[in-house]
């Protein structure tokens, strides 16, 4: 297999770090590596580098950082690599004259199974509305997001345990591995691309706003329940606790109902919270109350009082 097939990845959050590592230490050539600007991060606003970046220069690989990517001074240093094919992980949206600069095309890898879960939050959404199972998928980058040709998908099982934290940890491996086996079919070429069929497309992700985090007691405790998983640890579902924001980030459903209104408090201020939802008990396990620390619910009533 010819291992110098020349490839370009682009990618900024830790999701995108494990597939440029693996490629890299199985011996492929990745000539450059494209990622955001560096951002103010921190209460002392210094600038900060994406974890890709960090991660490019451990490996000693050329990092661009372009604010506009049509930028004719842009496209010119790109062109300069004489890539082969260009890798994405959780980048931003390209213009057609970068994703069809590279003579193998460029692909990406979401996290779920396409067409299912196009958007920006495939993995919160999926534990979010309770699902089974996602997976993740690479596929030729087109106009429309998340609509080319699938390469290749795996599936991944959703355990009743998982939270966004536990099932990204899996998904990033997982994909990892998979952008490794695209590129050396690719390398190969004995891809045969897939078109999304588009009957399988029947949920979507997109991005996560504080109010799609705000608790509506009226749903279901199952309802609530996923919501706080698939929003756990980051950006947590939340609610008001005594007039102020209280993040939730575990629960657990209670086979009771109380005579209690809808969004109705209980406590015996030592040991649980459970809060009355439109059809049973469901109990705070782990919260974090505005300008607190997270805690498990026994700490947290020690040093407060509920009403």
């Amino acid at each position: 297999m010819k291992k110098d097939l020349r490839i370009i990845y682009m990618g900024t959050p830790e999701f995108a770090v494990p597939a440029l590592e693996l490629l890299v230490t199985q011996g492929w050539n990745v000539v450059a590596v494209i990622t955001a600007p560096d951002k103010p991060q921190g209460r002392g606003k210094k600038l900060g580098s994406s974890p890709v970046k960090l991660s490019a220069e451990k490996l000693g690989i050329p990092v661009l950082q372009p604010t506009n990517l049509k930028s004719p001074e842009f496209l010119g240093i790109l062109r300069s690599y004489h890539a082969d094919v260009q890798v994405v992980v959780a980048f931003r949206m390209l213009p057609e004259v970068v994703w069809n600069m590279p003579p193998k095309g460029t692909f990406n890898l979401h996290a779920s199974l396409l067409p299912d879960y196009r958007g920006a939050a495939p993995i919160n959404w999926a534990l979010i509305n309770g699902e089974k199972e996602t997976g993740v998928t690479t596929f030729f980058l087109k106009h429309e997001i998340d609509t080319g040709s699938i390469i290749f998908q795996e599936k991944e099982p959703i355990h009743p345990e998982d939270n966004v934290g536990t099932l990204y940890e899996r998904l990033m491996e997982k994909g990892s591995r998979l952008v490794l086996k695209t590129i050396e079919a690719l390398a190969a070429d004995s891809i045969v691309p897939q078109l999304q069929d588009e009957s399988k497309s029947i949920h979507h992700a997109p991005k996560i706003f504080k109010e799609t985090c705000q608790i509506d007691w009226n749903k279901s405790a199952n309802e609530i329940h996923n919501l706080v998983r698939g929003l756990s640890p980051y950006p947590a579902a939340w609610t008001t606790l005594d007039g102020k924001i209280c993040k939730i980030y575990t629960t657990a459903i209670l086979d009771e109902s109380s005579n209690e209104k809808v969004g109705s408090l209980l406590t015996d201020n030592k040991s649980f919270i459970h809060f009355q939802t439109g059809t049973a008990l469901l109990s705070v396990l782990t919260l974090q109350l505005e300008g607190k620390k997270r805690m498990e619910v026994a700490e947290f009533l020690r040093g407060n009082s509920l009403k």
